[in-house]
């Protein structure tokens, strides 16, 4: 063995050990949360497990389910992340197309306007006027309307209109198609990978929704997951789900933080390997090439 392929086996051996660590400890703290919400109470007082309770207990589970509160804020957030995904990918993806069509003589004002907001944007107060004098307070809408385009989204999905061959969409022309036929028939289904890419964007995006919700939902049967998970975090779990009619015995608050979490961030987990294999591929072809 020659030094420099030793030299190589000794780098690859030490990225593996140093990923191999960072994944550790990443993927510890999540398998304690889990743990945690299976956890009985005599496990949770001692404090002596870290990633498998002696005992699987599923009273915060069952506690949780009893009530309301979870299955309406889980109810308001897939609303949320179901409408406005599909509104960011509609506005996105039309505006997109215009704007990487040569023969649209405005695209370059209308570019610039979008990309405008990625340097200046008017804040928190003056779009909260905004979406208060629109008459979206205490609405579902001013998560979706204020946030229908992201900018940044846009140029992407632009640069990746723009790479598909002029020849194609040349040939449609001739064939009679229009503008709208040609986005829908032959552009969508080339932009598969961006659109899948885009849409697990917007969609963790949108079920992740915290700050928006806390200044535009004053009513509790609107809040989206993360702002129930904020109550039961900060405020407590007594405070928050309601007193249950069958008489389910309240687990210990910890359990029920806990088991919140899980299922807020459960959907999300699933839905990502799903989705992971269009990443490189999505963004790499809407990418600038020199």
């Amino acid at each position: 063995m020659n030094k420099t392929k030793l030299q190589d086996r000794i780098f690859d051996s030490s990225n593996i050990v140093l990923i191999s660590l960072f994944t550790l400890i990443c993927f510890i703290p999540v398998v304690n949360v889990i743990a945690m919400s299976f956890a009985p109470l005599k496990d949770i007082i001692s404090g002596k497990f870290i990633l498998w309770p002696s005992s699987f207990d599923f009273s915060a589970y069952r506690y949780i389910f009893h009530t309301g509160v979870f299955f309406t804020s889980l109810k308001n957030t897939v609303w949320i992340t179901v409408v406005g995904t599909i509104v960011n990918l509609a506005v996105t993806s039309l505006l997109a197309y215009t704007c990487s069509r040569k023969k649209f003589s405005g695209r370059r004002t209308l570019l610039f306007m979008v990309l405008f907001t990625m340097l200046f944007s008017g804040g928190m107060i003056p779009t909260f006027i905004v979406v208060k004098a629109t008459g979206l307070m205490n609405s579902l809408w001013a998560l979706v309307i204020p946030s229908a385009v992201s900018a940044f989204n846009l140029l992407v999905m632009r640069e990746f209109f723009e790479s598909i061959h002029e020849s194609i969409i040349e040939s449609a022309t001739i064939d009679g198609c229009n503008d709208l036929g040609i986005f829908v028939k032959i552009i969508l289904p080339l932009s598969v990978p961006a659109l899948a890419t885009f849409t697990l964007f917007y969609a963790v995006g949108h079920w992740n929704q915290y700050f928006a919700a806390i200044l535009y939902l004053n009513k509790s049967s609107l809040w989206p997951l993360q702002i129930l998970l904020r109550q039961v975090v900060l405020v407590g779990q007594a405070d928050v789900y309601s007193a249950l009619s069958s008489g389910e015995a309240m687990p210990l608050p910890l359990s029920t933080q806990m088991a919140t979490i899980v299922l807020a961030s459960a959907p999300i987990v699933v839905l990502y390997p799903f989705l992971q294999k269009y990443f490189v591929k999505g963004l790499t072809m809407g990418a600038v090439k020199g």
